[in-house]
Order: C-alpha cells, then sequence, then structure tokens
C-alpha cells in the first residue's frame, strides 16, 4: 500500500472515534466483528488519498495557467 496522505483535522477525528469505538469492541472480545469500522477507515484513507491527488493536479494546473499569463504577457511587454 502507498504513502499515507496528510488528514485533515476531521478526518484524523473521524478515524479517531472508529478507532475507539474498535478498541469499546476489543474490550468486549476476540470473536467481536470489527470489518464494518475497519472499512470506515479505509474510506477515510482512501478519500484523503483522492483529495491529495485532486489537490494537487489543481496545483500542477494553476501554476500551468500562470506560467502561460506570465509568458504572454512577457511578449506583449517585449512588443511594446
Amino acid at each position: 500500500m502507498g504513502k499515507d496522505p496528510k488528514f485533515t483535522a476531521g478526518e484524523t477525528a473521524r478515524m479517531g472515534w472508529y478507532i475507539a469505538r474498535m478498541a469499546k469492541r476489543g474490550i468486549a472480545g476476540e470473536s467481536v466483528y470489527l470489518g464494518d469500522l475497519e472499512r470506515k477507515v479505509d474510506r477515510i484513507i482512501d478519500g484523503a488519498r483522492d483529495r491529495e491527488e485532486r489537490e494537487a493536479k489543481d496545483a500542477a494546473a494553476a501554476e500551468k495557467a500562470a506560467r502561460k499569463a506570465n509568458a504572454k504577457n512577457s511578449a506583449a511587454r517585449n512588443r511594446a
């Protein structure tokens, strides 16, 4: 599996809540089902990875647009 992304405060809080619920269920016994909570934590991690990828693409697009605008402005200044 890949590197864990940086989590927002909300994602960290939700994961902490689910992990606490898993611990509480763990106290009840080893045969207690934890799969539903594990899936929720995995979903949060996957969502954070998707968010980071989306933010990286947006940042790259913004940087490309800024370079293009800068080149256009530079060419206009050279003509004048």
